[in-house]
């Protein structure tokens, strides 16, 4: 199948051929007959592209700041190969798409394949949408009309917030596609209009929708308009739907509004109030947020979980119910807003009109050929072999599952640096494997992961998928007797965990028997290489103190559910638990943690831990991870204690030492974590049949301690290993014991 992406980087738009989508539970797959492009949107699009590192600066103030604080934690260097690569993941365009269902995911009711549904489904032949973005389309609303259904939402969302009633008088300012859309739906509320814009072609339309108009182009005062239509009451309520820089159409609304007016900022505009506009006549002003309740609700958009309708009478599905219907009875019709039509072969032409700014692209349609669905199903697609990655023919073959930013930054472009040959590549949405084949040069690209799972001719299967599949994954590629490197975490429970050493189990009589890696890098960095060195001529226990500058990732991150993500502590804080067993040398026999108690801040609360382990040779170690520090303090810091001696390394860049003699210190200006060493290890232990990187007792080791930890901490438990659990004092007994003595 074919979608439409975008560079962030130069601003061009190309047709990509991808693997058609699986149909996930809680999902759609719908083959698209037709979709709009949302003209101010995707132009801002273009034009971001287009522009040149300063132009993309001025746009984005909030993102420099950000990209000053990784400058000054990790470096030059690491910080623009972040941007560069973020630059370098094209964007899908589209949001607005009518089609009819080919699939029912699992957990779906009230969808049968055949429906005629829309959906904010990108500009592709076929798409996979949640179920709570897809309506049913009525059978006397035309294609061409249901495209509209997104946009208008928009608008219907705006509408909701400014809570107009019947024969209220509402200012539109801005009478492109949303405000034209926004008109019609007010007029079909019972309320006077009056729409604001410079085009004399789109006043005309917003008139034959039955609203009045002021022609700014002409020199006509709003104010004055206004007065006169409203006998010098003020309209009720404005209407914002432009897409402009400039603070006038705020500053305006002002000064149109009667007292206690509300304005509600459906588009783009200049945000620098005067607070005396809003002060004297007590005004309200709301940003609408695109569709309605639920939009960038992961649990409402992906996990399916609906808004009960007695507490949430219009969610963004239900803003597209609402739509349609409009449509349905005739009081909503796009039909006279269609400017353009292009067959999906012709996207170039549809783009270059869009970024030319013609005021006379309104609503401008993509229609799609029909197709043999059969024919859009196809979830591999094999690359010309003459631009595939070609290395020499007993180099590794190496399938990839799992094509996302970490995927495409880090893993691929070190294992074909390693000269593995880059046999295919899946991701579930299709796009993601077609742009990273096409990048790294790899020879097939497929949304079924079965497929690089049950090809003979691939030797290593690399696991960067979402981590309540690692285990599985694993489990499933070791039994086909592939090799594995899996990231971190290997496991989100102990079930998984005793799974893949019941798997690891079942193969250990071949031979030679698959080598499993998880990415557990940061042993391999070479500063930590330096420190372990020092640490093997050193007698006796010692004391590690590491501390991670996490910061925070929002609550609703996937990174939090227990199920998909399983938390950041067996998801992330591995990695130090990791790095202690590795420079101890000795198991870790009792685990206990402390999460941090603040009240009503869940993601602070679970992402800001202690962990405390103890090892069999009496070292002890604590692993701060802490989410409420500041982004400016370096975000790694490990501290080692021992025999009079202390060592210190920061941020994977600057070792320091005092008590071990001279040149022991170290500094690289370009920070190392040890990815390409861990990835190049583990390609070793592959070619030539040796043990692997990490004995595998480590692997399952620090896999079942970072799950311990979650417990410990949650509960106040002690883990011992070999000596069951204990259950530590609680902090008021505790109290108690300290007053007594």
């Amino acid at each position: 199948m074919r979608q439409i992406v975008q560079s962030l980087r130069t601003g061009v738009t190309d047709l990509v051929e991808s693997p058609c989508p699986v149909c996930r539970s809680g999902h759609l797959l719908i083959q698209t007959h037709c979709s709009l492009i949302s003209v101010g949107t995707e132009r801002s699009l273009l034009e971001f592209g287009r522009s040149g590192w300063l132009g993309k600066i001025r746009s984005q103030p909030d993102k420099v700041r950000q990209v000053i604080d990784k400058i000054k934690t990790d470096g030059v260097i690491p910080t623009l190969q972040s941007v560069r690569a973020k630059l370098d993941q094209p964007l899908p365009l589209g949001y607005c798409n009518f089609g009819t269902v080919l699939e029912v995911g699992e957990n779906v009711e009230g969808f049968e394949p055949g429906d005629r549904v829309v959906s904010n489904g990108h500009h592709a032949e076929v798409v996979c949408v949640p179920k709570n973005l897809c309506a049913k389309v009525p059978q006397d609303v035309t294609d061409e009309q249901a495209a509209f259904t997104v946009a208008a939402s928009i608008g219907l969302q705006g509408i909701r917030l400014a809570q107009p009633t019947l024969g209220e008088t509402i200012v539109v300012t801005g009478l492109g596609l949303i405000g034209l859309l926004t008109v019609q739906l007010l007029r079909a509320h019972g309320c006077r209009v009056l729409g604001i814009d410079f085009d004399s072609s789109r006043l005309k339309l917003a008139q034959s929708f039955g609203a009045e108009t002021i022609n700014l182009s002409q020199g006509d005062d709003p104010a004055a308009v206004v007065d006169k239509f409203t006998d010098g009451q003020g309209v009720d309520a404005v209407i914002i739907t432009a897409a402009t820089k400039s603070n006038e159409p705020i500053h305006q609304a002002t000064q149109v509004c009667r007292k206690r007016g509300r304005i509600v900022l459906v588009g783009v505009a200049g945000m620098a109030m005067s607070r005396a506009d809003f002060y004297e006549k007590e005004l309200s002003f709301q940003v609408s947020c695109s569709y309605g309740p639920g939009r960038y609700d992961p649990s409402y958009e992906q996990a399916g979980r609906d808004y009960p309708v007695e507490f949430v009478r219009w969610t963004q599905q239900r803003n597209f119910e609402a739509v349609l219907d409009a449509m349905s009875s005739g009081s909503l019709d796009p039909q006279p807003l269609i400017s353009h039509r292009f067959q999906l072969d012709d996207v170039g032409d549809a783009y270059e009109l869009v970024d030319q700014g013609d005021r006379s692209a309104l609503g401008v349609l993509i229609k799609y050929a029909s197709d043999e669905a059969s024919a859009l199903r196809r979830q591999t697609i094999q690359r010309p072999a003459e631009i595939a990655n070609q290395p020499s023919s007993n180099a590794p073959r190496i399938g990839f599952l799992g094509a996302g930013a970490f995927a495409c930054h880090t893993l691929i472009p070190n294992f074909r640096k390693h000269g593995t040959i880059l046999k295919s590549v899946a991701a579930h949405g299709g796009l993601s494997a077609a742009l990273a084949a096409r990048r790294f040069g790899f020879q097939s690209a497929t949304s079924d992961s079965e497929q690089i799972l049950g090809d003979p001719e691939i030797d290593a299967i690399v696991v960067a998928t979402r981590h309540d599949s690692h285990a599985r994954y694993v489990c499933r590629a070791l039994s086909a007797g592939k090799h594995v490197y899996v990231e971190k975490p290997l496991a989100l429970t102990h079930d998984d965990i005793e799974r893949v050493r019941d798997t690891l189990q079942n193969i250990e009589s071949r031979q030679p028997a698959p080598v499993l890696m998880v990415g557990l890098n940061r042993r391999f960095a070479p500063h930590v290489c330096r420190i372990a060195k020092l640490l093997s001529g050193v007698c006796g226990p010692k004391s590690f103190v590491m501390t991670v500058n996490a910061g925070i990732i929002p609550i609703d991150s996937w990174v939090h559910d227990p199920q998909s993500g399983g938390g950041r502590i067996v998801g992330e804080a591995c990695h130090f638990i990791d790095l202690l067993r590795h420079l101890v040398g000795c198991p870790i026999v009792e685990v206990q943690a402390s999460l941090m108690e603040v009240e009503g801040a869940d993601s602070l609360k679970k992402d800001t831990v202690s962990i405390t382990l103890r090892f069999a040779d009496g070292s002890i170690g604590t692993v701060h991870y802490l989410s409420n520090g500041h982004k400016g303090f370096p975000k790694e810091r490990l501290e080692v204690f021992c025999d009079r001696g202390e060592l210190q390394l920061d941020n994977f860049r600057r070792l320091k030492s005092k008590g071990f003699g001279q040149l022991t210190s170290m500094k690289r200006w370009v920070q190392d974590k040890g990815h390409s060493s861990a990835m190049a290890a583990f390609i070793d232990a592959v070619v030539n049949r040796s043990a692997p990187p990490i004995p595998v007792g480590q692997l399952l080791e620090v896999a079942r301690v970072s799950v311990d930890a979650v417990r410990a901490a949650e509960t106040g438990e002690t883990v011992l290993y070999g000596g069951g659990v204990q259950t530590a004092p609680a902090i008021h007994d505790f109290r108690e014991e300290c007053r007594v003595a």
